[in-house]
């Protein structure tokens, strides 16, 4: 399969965000591929009042995400955000094409580093598949990749290929950080592994104010191999990967088969 990854640089016009996931789209599919990942955040960046920007599910801004992905024929999945029936919202992918229309909400908040996520978002508790050409592919976002047990419940209901869409909070060591942890779960599943983050800002003023990416998107293999990456600077990254390799490296490696049993549990914080 044929996938791309599109390092942004969001801002905080929905609008205009919208006509970047256009422009990417387009070029994704132009070069063959099948599977458009957004980062987080792409409806608007973090670092402004995210309640008055969020909109339902099947407000305008989904909806136009939707008819993108109809009009080049592709799967998109890109991040944004819903009203929570709580006041918050949630930090939610849109994922639509041909065989998938689905979403799903963050389940583990980033409070971290000083952040405190769910002081405006409200989590998720449920982990999401969709299927692109036949594939099952399982959905996370950002501070997801620092739990271990999700990517694994993902692999063992069926996902080959794993994403995660971020807006990587920068800092010292957060680049290798976010490196290490897309290689770390790619082993941990023996899954492929693509993580897409923002590009890393030039403006140092809107670096500071939340967590806005550190770029460095990659493609891991199911041995934890660097298929390929980015830079820090917006970019669309184009990768084969190969689905055969997950099957023989569960073989290999079959830490899903030899794993201790334990009950699964959603929505905890740890």
């Amino acid at each position: 399969m044929r996938i791309a990854l599109a390092q942004i640089l969001a801002g905080t016009d929905p609008a205009a965000n919208l006509e970047i996931v256009e422009d990417y789209t387009r070029r994704a599919a132009d070069a063959g591929a099948r599977l458009v990942l957004f980062p987080e955040a792409t409806m608007c960046r973090f670092g402004v009042p995210l309640a008055p920007i969020a909109e339902p599910l099947d407000g305008r801004w989904a909806d136009g995400v939707r008819a993108i992905a109809d009009r080049h024929g592709v799967t998109v999945v890109a991040g944004m955000f819903c009203p929570s029936d709580d006041g918050r919202v949630t930090n939610t992918l849109v994922a639509t094409g041909a065989e998938a229309d689905a979403h799903y909400h963050k389940i583990h908040m980033y409070d971290a580093f000083g952040f405190s996520e769910s002081r405006s978002v409200a989590p998720g508790s449920e982990p999401v598949l969709i299927t692109v050409d036949g594939v099952d592919v399982g959905l996370t976002t950002c501070y997801d990749i620092r739990f271990p047990e999700l990517y694994v419940e993902l692999a063992r209901r069926g996902a080959r290929l794993i994403t995660v869409h971020a807006s990587f909070a920068s800092g010292p060591g957060k680049l290798e950080q976010w490196t290490l942890l897309a290689r770390a779960r790619a082993l941990d599943t023996t899954s492929i592994v693509a993580a897409v983050d923002q590009a890393y800002p030039s403006d140092a003023e809107i670096a500071a104010v939340g967590p806005t990416g550190v770029g460095g998107s990659v493609v891991a293999s199911p041995l934890g191999e660097v298929i390929v990456a980015a830079g820090s600077d917006p970019q669309l990254l184009v990768s084969d990967v190969d689905l055969d390799a997950v099957g023989k490296a569960r073989e290999t490696i079959p830490v899903l088969s030899n794993r201790t049993e334990f009950a699964w549990s959603v929505g905890q914080n740890r």
